[in-house]
């Protein structure tokens, strides 16, 4: 009987540690309390960050304000991923959440309920941005048209349908803040968190490993496509030789120093960062410029 008595409590004591451990995090008391949000500000975020490109209904108006019904199916070796309504829509989207959730679920990677989001989400990239920028990016996000259009529950089976698991792989292999070096040049730190954090570049540009973790030794190295159709480029100075102006370029009308054009989902992403101020396209071509270079894998 001492035998189970002591084999019970360690599975006890086992059981509450792992809940522990996979708890989620805790959003920081206090998160902007002192920022008095600004929808104009909030825009920029906006286009920075992406949200339109993965959260604007598949067949959505591309003129006007976005409406972000979600219902994008996004194909990976773990399943498929449907990106939600984040409209203002009360039952359907996020309208009926407070800074605070919407701030937990952006860098945190928690719902309302308090389960573990999917990576898929890139929260781990989301997680440097300002206190700030979450808060106007919200502010922004609540003058866009509502939708109550219902979302589509992923299409992922075990074990990767076990959500508390997911705070297994955030301890694991969430990155703690950003990969780089802090810049000393404000140019280049500007670039930095436009590269690490709002625009989440890497999510597409960094290989991962098999759990789907970012593999930060060949940062920036080129990945294989999630589509399946070929592999994201290699934006290191190992592989990219274009210069600093090229980049604001490309950044700029989608155009290549060798009179080519940007194609596929990077025809979006340079829609959002042709939105951005001039000096920030310039910063986030000084922080590509400035990679170490790493050989595509």
């Amino acid at each position: 009987m001492r035998i189970w008595h002591g084999l019970l409590i360690a599975l006890g004591l086992g059981v509450a540690g792992g809940l522990y451990i996979t708890a989620p995090a805790p959003l920081d008391a206090g998160f902007a309390s002192d920022h008095t949000a600004d929808t104009e500000a909030g825009a920029l975020v906006f286009a920075a960050a992406g949200c339109a490109s993965c959260h604007t209904a598949p067949d959505g108006a591309s003129e006007g304000p976005q409406v972000l019904a979600g219902g994008h199916a996004f194909a990976s070796d773990f399943g498929t991923f449907y990106a939600p309504n984040i409209s203002p829509d009360p039952a359907s989207g996020i309208g009926a959440w407070d800074l605070p959730t919407f701030a937990r679920a952006v860098t945190k990677g928690v719902s309302p309920d308090g389960a573990h989001y999917y990576p898929a989400f890139p929260y781990a990239s989301y997680q440097n941005m300002t206190d700030a920028d979450v808060a106007d990016l919200f502010a922004y996000m609540q003058t866009l048209p509502a939708s109550a259009q219902p979302n589509q529950p992923h299409d992922v089976g075990f074990p990767f349908n076990i959500r508390r698991g997911l705070g297994l792989w955030k301890v694991a292999f969430m990155p703690d803040g950003y990969v780089t070096p802090a810049p000393d040049d404000p140019v280049l730190a500007r670039g930095r968190y436009l590269a690490e954090g709002l625009a989440h570049c890497a999510e597409c540009h960094t290989p991962r490993n098999a759990v789907g973790a970012l593999l930060t030794d060949q940062w920036m190295a080129g990945a294989p496509n999630p589509s399946g159709k070929g592999r994201v480029p290699n934006i290191t100075p190992a592989a990219l030789d274009w210069s600093e102006s090229d980049l604001v370029e490309y950044f700029t009308s989608g155009f290549t120093p060798d009179y080519d054009s940007a194609g596929g989902e990077m025809v979006e992403v340079i829609e959002n960062l042709s939105q951005l101020p001039e000096a920030d396209r310039a910063a986030l071509a000084a922080y590509v410029a400035a990679l170490p270079p790493i050989p595509s894998p």
